[in-house]
């Protein structure tokens, strides 16, 4: 017997059982298709348990200057497994949070496969969902108004370097290694793989990261980038820009070994493991889309502004249409799907608003554009600079390496982007993302009275900086 919703949505990760919430609170019968765990890539393969290996990498780190805090200790040594222990119980208690969220909201939960079928006796039009049920007991019918397709991504994966789990391995493997390696090679030098490069080092593993780009985080103001490579550099991690690997040299035995070609010229690379990490691509097969008028562009789901497909009563959300693939975005996408849905009319997302996170050590956050887009949009800009090495808290941490960088723009005065490395970054962003959503000045930040001694005070003292007027510099 098939079940009618008002809504259904495949896939119950972040920005799915967000949106569901969502729909819950407004009336909506809702349902959520998943075939692996609520919570999905975030918090049992992404956000939760590779932030959690960080901080453990973290406190090592700590634990072996801890002589610089006046504080003796010997025989510091890595337990791993209980490193893994810990991490696994932090994605337990999340995904026991997230399951009582579901009973609360009286959302279905359907755990298998969810495909979208054609028109058929139970709908005209497609979105009839059927789900091949987990426990292996007949498919399921459900017959949704509307639909929302938030099925994620998965790791990218290279040519000629297929992931066999021991020697080759993605950022997925690498959360379930059961001892950690003496040395990797890290093909990819964007977010996962320098947050990767920062805990395995912190950990005291020989790493070598291979970017193909110039730089690394290529995604970040270039002046970020300069000041991560040269704190990598100082852990050890050894990096190797403008480099193309070459898949076919690749050879497994006692580790691995493959080469990368540099300026013209070939490099040999020997490590124990290499893990892959090159991006993500959408999770688009097998869930009937040949079934529907969606139209895919580069391997995404494509939608309007309000994450509406080519079918109207169908949206999608999430890393699956690409852009910004990150867990905060998802769920905003989700809400706004939900209200559109339910007939309200949400503001169309601006991601030039999002703040974006690296959690390697030290961390990397940012907001609006970088100085180079700026200056390419034909922006004049000013620009104001504060280093953590002036900010009391940050010496008191131990941690005074890096900056805080306020982009405006000369004319208006206008903030055109936050960029920040150092302590704690990733959680002072949000005060330079609202002040570009309320459209401050760096004037209105820089009159903030911010507390002393906080890492915060890095924030007004750039705001300072951008009119040369910084107190502390």
């Amino acid at each position: 017997m098939a079940e009618e919703y008002d809504l259904v949505i495949l896939g119950g990760g972040t920005g799915g059982y967000v949106a569901a919430i969502r729909a819950s609170q407004l009336g909506l019968k809702t349902a959520i298709v998943e075939k692996g765990k609520l919570g999905g890539t975030c918090l049992h393969k992404g956000c939760i348990p590779s932030k959690a290996l960080l901080r453990s990498a973290e406190v090592y780190s700590t634990a072996k200057r801890s002589e610089e805090f006046g504080i003796n200790t010997s025989d510091v040594t890595v337990n791993f497994v209980k490193v893994q222990e810990r991490k696994n119980k932090i994605v337990d208690t999340l995904h026991k949070g997230v399951q009582h969220l579901m009973k609360q909201g009286k959302i279905d939960v359907y755990e298998g496969i969810g495909r979208i079928l054609g028109p058929s006796i139970f709908s005209p039009m497609p979105g009839t969902i059927s789900v091949e049920m987990n426990n292996g007991t007949e498919n399921e019918m459900l017959i949704p108004k509307n639909v929302i397709v938030a099925t994620g991504s998965r790791p990218r994966t290279l040519p000629g370097l297929e992931i066999d789990g021991k020697y080759v391995i993605t950022s997925d493997e690498a959360l379930g290694l059961e001892s950690l390696p003496s040395s990797i090679i890290i093909v990819g030098g964007g977010v996962i793989g320098i947050e990767w490069a920062s805990l395995l080092s912190d950990f005291g593993v020989d790493v070598t990261v291979i970017e193909y780009a110039d730089r690394i985080i290529p995604t970040e103001d270039k002046e970020i980038s300069k000041e991560m490579q040269r704190l990598m550099k100082k852990k050890g991690v050894k990096l190797i820009t403008g480099a193309k690997v070459l898949s076919e040299t690749l050879v497994k035995g006692e580790g691995v070994t493959i080469s990368a070609e540099i300026k013209g010229a070939q490099k040999t690379f020997n490590a124990e493991m290499l893990l892959v990490s090159v991006g993500r691509q959408a999770n688009v097969e097998g869930i009937g889309i040949e079934n529907t008028d969606i139209q895919l562009e580069k391997g995404s789901i494509v939608t309007n502004e309000f994450f509406q497909t080519k079918e109207s009563h169908i949206y999608a959300i999430g890393d699956v249409i690409g852009g910004l693939q990150l867990a905060h975005v998802a769920s905003h996408e989700g809400i706004n799907a939900v209200e559109h849905i339910f007939g309200q009319t949400p503001e169309p997302m601006d991601y030039n608003l999002v703040s974006k996170c690296i959690y390697s050590n030290p961390e990397v956050s940012s907001v609006g554009i970088t100085e180079d887009q700026a200056k390419e949009r034909g922006f004049k800009v000013k620009v104001g600079k504060f280093s953590f090495r002036a900010i009391g808290k940050a010496l008191v941490f131990g941690e005074s390496d890096g900056f805080v960088k306020i982009i405006a723009n000369e004319e208006t005065d206008d903030i055109l982007g936050v960029h920040m490395i150092g302590p704690h970054v990733t959680d002072m962003i949000s005060e330079a993302g609202l002040a570009m959503v309320l459209d401050a000045t760096p004037w209105e930040i820089a009159h903030t009275i911010h507390p002393h001694p906080t890492l915060s005070e890095a924030i007004g003292e750039a705001a300072l900086a951008v009119e040369g007027k910084a107190i502390h510099s």
